[in-house]
């Protein structure tokens, strides 16, 4: 059985119930049975248990996220027992959603609380995919009408996306899937862009890779969308030809999660299939790295700027220049390059900046 659990956000007024209807018609047809968790926050809402009454926002915000929690662990457990090889767990929200109505002391408290760590709570997701609010690019969509728990003006909803935003900003795979398109089309690019995650084919090209003058990491960490990982990663022997299978460390701090991704290319497409390990697993595969390869130590900076995602990849081997990586949603979506950021030139087709071609080379 494979269970994925991903998390579907946005600001207000962002199509996000619309969204639950086609994820649920379109993975349905591809074989998956589908969950759905409910958005917690508008369950109390609609209880009577607004968050605008509350006078300690800290504890009403623990227990939004213990609630939470403990029903993503419910559908889990239930998913276990169903009788099906592929089940996808459709959070709407999720546990980083609520960071955005935190003071950073708030959401300390409530880690503390938990027992837990930002990395930990954001991280637990396979996947997430924020909708932007109707306020930001299709204003004239905007609207409380269709649900009796938005409250936000245009203003706030404007706020209220950044902020949720920033606050997933560091996942491995975050989609900010913005209002360039009509409604439907938005609604295309995120099936789309599930789809890609799950496992399906995705046309090459969608992928951008510069080489950059050394960044002002000063400022980088400044911005409240960008944040900082640390990533170890190691190769491992694969008897598919073609195929190459990477172990990977992430987080920071001393709080870290671990992932096992295969990379092949069919039919001219490429495919990426990503699991997750427990430090244990991450440790044994790590004995078994493929020593014609050395692991790769990088600081990574994760940028939401643009309707985009960058990653910017610091090389402790490289004094002057860096790397950033952009995902697009279709060939010729035009490239918008951060401000501050200085581009030496792109190199997607350049074997020689990819990750296992500079495994292999030996530094001074």
């Amino acid at each position: 059985m494979e269970i994925t659990k991903i998390v579907i956000t946005g600001g207000p007024c962002a199509g996000k119930t619309t969204a639950m209807s086609w994820i649920q018609n379109a993975f349905t047809a591809k074989g998956y049975m589908v969950l759905f968790v409910d958005e917690t926050a508008t369950e109390l809402i609609s209880g009577g248990a607004p968050w605008k009454y509350t006078r300690n926002n800290r504890e009403y915000q623990l227990q939004i996220t213990k609630l939470m929690l403990a029903k993503e662990q419910a559908f889990e457990a239930v998913a276990k027992t169903f009788d099906a090889e592929k089940v996808l767990i459709v959070c709407d929200r999720g546990t980083l959603d609520n960071r955005a109505y935190m003071s950073d002391e708030e959401f300390r408290y409530v880690l503390d609380q938990l027992h837990t760590n930002e990395i930990e709570l954001r991280d637990h997701y396979d996947a997430v995919f924020h909708l932007v609010t109707a306020a930001k690019g299709a204003e004239m969509f905007y609207t409380l009408a269709n649900n009796a728990a938005r409250y936000e003006t245009p203003e706030e909803a404007v706020r209220v996306d950044d902020g949720l935003i920033a606050s997933w900003t560091g996942h491995p795979h975050l989609r900010v899937i913005d209002n360039r398109y009509d409604f439907n089309e938005k609604m295309m690019a995120l099936i789309t862009e599930i789809s890609a995650f799950l496992g399906e084919p995705r046309p090459l090209g969608t992928r951008r890779k510069y080489l950059i003058h050394y960044p002002d990491v000063r400022d980088l960490e400044k911005r409240p969308n960008c944040q900082s990982v640390e990533i170890l990663q190691a190769y491992l022997h694969s008897e598919i030809p073609g195929e190459m299978i990477r172990i990977r460390q992430r987080g920071r701090n001393g709080n870290y999660v671990y992932f096992k991704t295969r990379k092949r290319m069919i039919d001219g497409k490429r495919i990426e299939l990503e699991e997750r390990l427990t430090q244990n697993e991450y440790l044994e595969l790590l004995m078994q790295a493929d020593p014609a390869y050395r692991p790769i130590r990088k600081q990574r900076y994760c940028l939401s700027e643009n309707g985009l995602y960058y990653n910017i990849d610091i090389y402790p081997q490289w004094k002057d220049q860096a790397m950033m990586e952009i995902e697009l949603y279709a060939e010729d979506q035009q490239v918008k390059i951060p401000e501050g950021i200085e581009v030496i030139r792109e190199v997607t087709d350049e074997v020689e900046y990819t990750n296992p071609y500079i495994a292999r080379v030996k530094y001074d």
